[in-house]
This record gives structure tokens, C-alpha cells and sequence, in this order.
């Protein structure tokens, strides 16, 4: 009965959402569409832009996009990306990862750690030329964690008995049905490993650092800016100011203009966010209502 409550109460949470924003939503859509910049406006002129990477890395189709735009854009001379994420899914982020590589390949790329350059978003942005970082940024956490919930005894209490059919012997590995068995844990352990082995590698050449010093400047550890500059994993510190001054130092342009982000581009960042948020109230409440059926 209390998982059907939990259920009702997120389906009215869903109704409450789109009463809430639907409206607004497609006012701020109507809104975008009418201040669309037109071909010949100013940021046609533009020699110079920003990509902003914001929240968890999940979905990181709209930011691939936007570099590789940049990349074949030749009146761009130089790229500022500006990162504030606790990182999040590994191959997302090496997706990001090699997006800006191939960047940096045809023109000068700067990041920008405005809050938060840690696991996934630190991979994302290593490859760039320099790395700037607010001094109250958060730096590094190069690691890779496997997280998993073991919902037996839940399952037992709702009277849910799993049923498996597979092929091959490590297809289940990784379930939440069960308690993981020590060769699954194992064989996870080791796929973990060649991750992390990955992740290391790629940062060491791309930061020109000591790959058998990896437990200094890695191990999952995150350090304030002014630190990781002393480990190598950032150039230095300072604000966005400073970092837009490097591009257009590294760029070489005469007269700087830089491009802004259309209404429409605003618009969607705005609805993603909003998406998240709301996805992330409703999983809370979900396993809030999970944890008061399992304490009972």
C-alpha cells in the first residue's frame, strides 16, 4: 500500500510540475523565437565564443554540439569553455573529453573552473591549452566509483521475487536484485581498474605529469585551485575575466567580439536545468517513501 501512495504521490508531483511550468515554458519559447538573432547581427561578427558545462554529465549531446560547431565555425579564433560540474558519467565525459581535443587541434581552447572542476568535468576539460581556476574552485577527484543497492530485503517485504534468464555468466553482474557474489565483485573491481587506468593515463598526457606519481595528483582526492596548480593539474589562478583576456591573447585577434549564446540556445539550457531539478525532487521523494516502507 505505502509503494502505491509512493507512486500516486509522484504522479502528482508530474501534474503539479506541468501546471506549474508548461505555461511558462512555451511563453519563454514564443519569447525566444521573436529575439532569434538574424543572420547579419552582431554575433555573425563574432572571432571568439563560450561553452558552458553546468550540473551532473549525463546527456552531453548539446555541449558535443557546440564544440564541434566551433571547431568547423573558421571565424572563431578561440574558445573559452567554462566548466562548473562534480563530473558525473565516465563515457560522456571522455566524449567531452575528445571534443575538446579535437578543439584545441584548430584553434586555442582556455578553461575556465568557475566552481567546481572535479572527476567527469576535470576529464572533460583537461585537453585544453591552459586551465584557469577560481581560487575557491574545487580541483580534481580523479577517480572511478561503481555504486549499487542491494534491494532484497525490500523486494522480500513487497513480495517481489526476482526472475532471471541470461547468457553468459557475468551478464548479472551489477544487479540490485541480489547481493553481489566475490567473482562478480571481483571482475567489477577490475573493470573499475582499466578505468581508472584510462582516466589517469589521458590526464598525465595531457597535463605533462608523472603517470607513477598518480598518488599525489589523483586517487579520487580533490584539492582547492591554489594546490592543484602546485600539482600541475591547472596552469593558474583567477577569474573569468582573466580567462576570457587568455583567449583572446591565444587567439590573436585584433578587435575581440564575442559571440553570444541565442535566445532559443538560453531558452533550452533553462529547460534542461528545470528538468533535472525536477527529476532530481522526484527520485528524493521516491526513496524517501522506499526508506519509511523498509523501516517499517
Amino acid at each position: 500500500m505505502q509503494f502505491l501512495k509512493s507512486i500516486f504521490r509522484a504522479f502528482g508531483a508530474c501534474i503539479r510540475y506541468i501546471n506549474t511550468y508548461f505555461k511558462t515554458f512555451v511563453f519563454l519559447f514564443i519569447i525566444a523565437l521573436i529575439l532569434m538573432p538574424s543572420s547579419d547581427s552582431k554575433s555573425s561578427l563574432s572571432n571568439l565564443a563560450k561553452v558552458e558545462l553546468n550540473g551532473e554529465i549525463f546527456n552531453v549531446n548539446a555541449t558535443l554540439e557546440a564544440l564541434n560547431k566551433l571547431k568547423d565555425d573558421e571565424s572563431i579564433k578561440g574558445v573559452l569553455f567554462i566548466i562548473d560540474s562534480p563530473g558525473g558519467l565516465f563515457a560522456p565525459s571522455m566524449e567531452l573529453a575528445l571534443a575538446v581535443k579535437d578543439l584545441q587541434a584548430k584553434k586555442p581552447v582556455v578553461v575556465y573552473a568557475s566552481g567546481t572542476m572535479a572527476s567527469g568535468s576535470y576529464l572533460a576539460g583537461v585537453g585544453a591549452d591552459e586551465i584557469i581556476a577560481n581560487p575557491a574552485s574545487f580541483i580534481g577527484s580523479i577517480g572511478v566509483i561503481m555504486q549499487g543497492a542491494d534491494l532484497s530485503e525490500l523486494a522480500n517485504k513487497l513480495g517481489i521475487k526476482p526472475q532471471v534468464i541470461k547468457a553468459g555468466e557475468y551478464k548479472e553482474a551489477g544487479t540490485f536484485t541480489r547481493a553481489w557474489n566475490e567473482q562478480e565483485k571481483v571482475y567489477l573491481q577490475e573493470l573499475i581498474a582499466q578505468s581508472y587506468d584510462l582516466f589517469t593515463e589521458f590526464v598525465a598526457k595531457e597535463r605533462n605529469l608523472k603517470l607513477e606519481e598518480k598518488d599525489k595528483w589523483a586517487n579520487a582526492r580533490v584539492f582547492l585551485s591554489a594546490k592543484a596548480a602546485e600539482l600541475g593539474l591547472i596552469d593558474e589562478l583567477g577569474n573569468l575575466e582573466k580567462a576570457k583576456k587568455r583567449v583572446e591573447e591565444l587567439a590573436g585577434v585584433q578587435n575581440p567580439s564575442w559571440k553570444e549564446p541565442d535566445a532559443l540556445d538560453k531558452l533550452l539550457n533553462k529547460l534542461n536545468a528545470q528538468a533535472l531539478s525536477f527529476s532530481k525532487e522526484l527520485l528524493s521523494s521516491l526513496l524517501l517513501s522506499s526508506n519509511q516502507l523498509e523501516a517499517r
